[in-house]
């Protein structure tokens, strides 16, 4: 008996083929699931569906959609639809940060270049990590969010993060949006309230990503930044997040155990949003 009530329901990730997000993915296939890894890089989403496959036995679709465009996740949709059925849950968890929207000074002191400041940000960079974050978590819930409105039965997970709680330095555009998609959780729990359908998000702590290592280790020695050590510095724990470590509350948040349990944001983090640094 699968205590957690998943086994043979269907779930789409999106931002599948990433470091965090395959690891949730197969975290719900060692539960029964039949998962989607959807991504915007094909040959990435095949390689983990094929892990996927291999290592628990059941069958895992690979599809490459843009989360931007609604008429390529419509299509997947369909994909979907034909060979797995209806979806029941829906992980959305395409996201991340860029140089182009990342400020080189964190606190101005009147002396810098102002290119190396708040002004100097191209409001493409902007454009392209907010929607990146934000939209690429509303177009997903619209489109695949249909089969559970017929069912009146679903679940939607986001993937949030520490900065829609406070927003860090140099990130104007990644904790913007991150703030946004808290609200979004909550404001699509409410309205989803009455036909079945739960909306919550996990908010991880600090995990070394492709899109922010940059800003965490230092390429020459391996070791942390000053900017990575003011975040080992500030988390009680003294270590960064691991992906395996966010599976627990992704299972909780899916199954029946949180039935009652709706528009909430979880944080995942070594208890960083707990410690206000003294």
């Amino acid at each position: 008996m699968d205590e957690l009530n998943l086994k043979g329901k269907v779930a789409v990730i999106t931002g599948g083929a990433g470091v965090i997000c395959s690891r949730m993915a197969k975290s719900l296939a060692s539960r029964g699931v039949k998962t989607v890894i959807l991504d915007l890089d094909g040959k990435a989403a095949a390689k983990v569906a094929a892990e996927i496959e291999n290592e628990f036995k059941l069958p895992c679709m690979a599809i490459a959609a843009n989360v931007l465009d609604k008429t390529s996740l419509e299509q997947a949709g369909k994909e979907i639809n034909q060979k797995f059925g209806e979806i029941d849950i829906l992980v959305n968890g395409a996201g991340g940060n860029s140089p182009e929207a990342t400020t080189k000074v964190e606190i101005m002191d009147g002396s810098e270049d102002p290119e190396d400041t708040f002004f100097g940000l191209k409001t493409e960079g902007f454009d392209k990590v907010f929607d990146l974050n934000f939209k690429g978590t509303l177009l997903p819930s619209m489109v695949f969010s249909t089969d559970m409105v017929k069912n009146r039965s679903g679940v939607i997970i986001n993937i949030s993060s520490m900065n829609s709680y406070r927003p860090l330095t140099k990130i104007v555009a990644y904790s913007a949006a991150k703030s946004a998609v808290n609200n979004f959780t909550m404001w699509l729990a409410v309205h989803f309230a009455r036909v079945g359908i739960r909306v919550n998000a996990i908010a991880p702590g600090f995990l070394l990503t492709n899109q922010n290592r940059f800003l965490l280790i230092d390429e020459k020695t391996g070791g942390p930044t000053p900017r990575g050590q003011k975040v080992l510095n500030n988390t009680p724990m003294e270590a960064y997040c691991v992906p395996e470590e966010l599976t627990g509350t992704l299972l909780y948040l899916a199954s029946d155990f949180s039935k009652a349990v709706s528009g909430v944001v979880i944080p995942v983090d070594k208890g960083f949003s707990a410690f206000s640094g003294v």
